[in-house]
Order: structure tokens, then C-alpha cells, then sequence
């Protein structure tokens, strides 16, 4: 069977981006990711309680994190902030540092996400997630590349993840990955050796620029051209194309910084709705290697690659 990291939940399907105006919400902050083991102080109540994704706080509540914390808030307006480390925070302080002009496009998807980490409350969810090991797509290649077919990118960079058998035995620990892109003529453009099962590319370089925007990628394993993946091709959008998503993209830019591993989950929202998994993928990845320890991000991860053919 052939493995890879990252890919042990399953991803419950459906999208919800119907909801009333955020004017009309009875809470200040939703909990959109929790690492640690945390606590709220309700309005009125003498005692704090755990904190749990998905729970609603109001202004009159307070935060009280442990070491270690990692707590991701999405406010009422679809913005979002984070708290790390120990201490305690009264959320009607947190309101006060939100920016609440503009947020259509904001709150649409921080909705979407907030509605995704609430299903982790559902226990099938997590039996299924759980469920997810090792992967098998019956493949004739060694290498298994995480795309399994040709995929658009909006975007300039892009993270590519393979794997290999599990109980194969011909690669062994100091054997190196040889990544390949070639153009449509078939004409090797780009190599680049690593001990890695993952590369960062960026398809605004200089030697990866040409005009027909198509670009074919194998894996070896070097001096064994044999033992390889499939090809599969990232087509470059051009800026003709697909116009009205780069618009609402232009605005989501202006609502929402892409600086933290939240928002990162955010804007691979975006693109997954518009079909733009690549784009996606690498937003989870960035999200997930910017907080390796939120199991939160990494379940959402997950649930995407198996959601998307990335992994079954």
C-alpha cells in the first residue's frame, strides 16, 4: 500500500454558505480551533468550564488558556484572531481589537470553516477520520503523487507531496527524490533533487516560466528512473481566465491578511469552492506546517485530501 503523511481523516461532505447577516448573530466569538486544555468563564457563572471548537463566546465571557494554547476565534463579523500561550483574556477586550469594515466575502468562508470544525462534534465524523490509514489506489508506480490527475493553479506556488510503498524495499534511508517538470514538448525544464516526500515549487520563477502554462511533473527515485510516479500536469491559469473568482479573491485579500495558519484555513476555503484544489492543498499544508501541534488544522486537512481524490 502506498503511504503518505497527512491523510487519516475523512472529510464530511456538503457546503454551508447560507446565513443570516452576521448583524443578526447572538454571539461575539465562535471557536474555530483549540489546542490545549482550556477554559471558559461564562457571563454569570462562578465557575469556568472547558472550552470546545464550535462553542459560541459572548462579550461578557472569559478566556482563560493554558500553557501552550492555541485558540483560533472567528468574531460574529467573519474576522478572525488568535490567542497563544497562558493567561486570561475577557472577550469583550478581544472585540475591541477587530476591524469590522468589510467583511461579505470574510465571513462567507470563515462560516464555512466554522461549520466544518463543528462537525468534528459529530462522532461519526471522527470514526471515519480515525478509520482513514495507510492508502491503496491499486497504482502500477512506486511513487504515489498525491495529484492523481491534471489540476489548474491560480496561484504561483504550489506544494507537491508523494509517497512510496510501505513495504518496499528497494528505497532505502539516504536515497534521494529526483522532481521533473517538463513542458508540453516534453522538454525537462526543471529538476531538483531532495531526501524530502515534499517541494515547495513556485511557478513564478524564471525557470519555470513559459508561455503555454502546462507543466508536467514526475518523481524518481535517483539513478533508478524506473522507480517513478505518474505524470500528471498543473495547467497555470492565465489572468484571462477565470475572472470573477479573481475579483472576489482581490477582496477576500482586502478583508483578510493570509499571515496566520486560521486564515490560511480560510482562504483554502475559497478555493476549494471554486475548484481550485492545488490552490487549496497548499493553504492546508502552509496552515498545517505553520501550527503542526492544532489537531483542529489537521483534521480539516485531512478531510480534504480524501474529500478531493487527494488520498482514500
Amino acid at each position: 500500500m502506498i503511504m503518505r503523511k497527512f491523510i487519516s481523516y475523512a472529510f464530511v461532505a456538503g457546503l454551508m454558505f447560507m446565513f443570516s447577516a452576521v448583524s443578526a448573530q447572538d454571539y461575539a466569538f465562535r471557536v474555530l480551533a483549540n489546542k490545549g486544555t482550556n477554559q471558559v468563564k461564562k457571563a454569570g457563572s462562578g465557575s469556568p468550564e472547558s472550552l470546545k471548537t464550535g462553542a459560541k463566546l459572548n462579550s461578557g465571557d472569559e478566556i482563560i488558556a493554558s500553557e501552550g494554547a492555541y485558540i483560533g476565534l472567528m468574531h460574529k463579523s467573519g474576522k478572525t484572531t488568535e490567542i497563544r500561550g497562558a493567561g486570561t483574556k475577557k472577550v469583550a477586550d478581544l472585540e475591541k481589537t477587530i476591524n469590522t469594515g468589510s467583511t461579505s466575502i470574510a465571513s462567507r468562508y470563515a462560516a464555512y470553516v466554522s461549520s466544518k470544525m463543528n462537525e468534528q462534534e459529530n462522532g461519526s465524523y471522527r470514526s471515519r477520520s480515525n478509520a482513514t490509514g495507510a492508502v491503496s489506489r491499486g497504482s502500477t508506480y512506486a511513487i504515489d503523487l498525491m495529484m492523481s490527475k491534471d489540476i489548474d493553479l491560480l496561484g504561483d506556488v504550489a506544494i507537491l507531496r508523494w509517497g512510496i510503498s510501505e513495504d518496499d524495499t528497494t528505497f532505502q534511508d539516504g536515497d534521494l527524490f529526483v522532481v521533473s517538470i517538463y513542458n508540453i514538448f516534453d522538454e525537462e525544464i526543471f529538476s531538483q533533487e531532495t531526501e524530502k516526500t515534499s517541494m515547495k515549487l513556485d511557478f513564478a520563477d524564471e525557470d519555470l516560466q513559459y508561455d503555454m502554462g502546462l507543466y508536467i511533473v514526475e518523481i524518481t527515485k535517483k539513478g533508478d528512473e524506473e522507480f517513478k510516479s505518474k505524470k500528471v500536469g498543473i495547467r497555470k491559469v492565465n489572468n484571462e481566465e477565470r475572472v470573477e473568482v479573481r475579483e472576489n479573491l482581490a477582496n477576500l485579500k482586502s478583508e483578510v491578511s493570509e499571515d496566520s495558519p486560521l486564515n490560511k484555513i480560510i482562504y483554502a476555503s475559497f478555493y476549494e469552492e471554486n475548484g481550485l484544489l492545488l490552490d487549496a492543498l497548499t493553504k492546508y499544508e502552509e496552515a498545517v506546517r505553520q501550527s503542526p501541534d492544532v489537531e483542529d488544522f489537521q483534521e480539516l486537512y485531512n478531510a480534504f485530501l480524501i474529500k478531493n481524490g487527494f488520498a482514500q
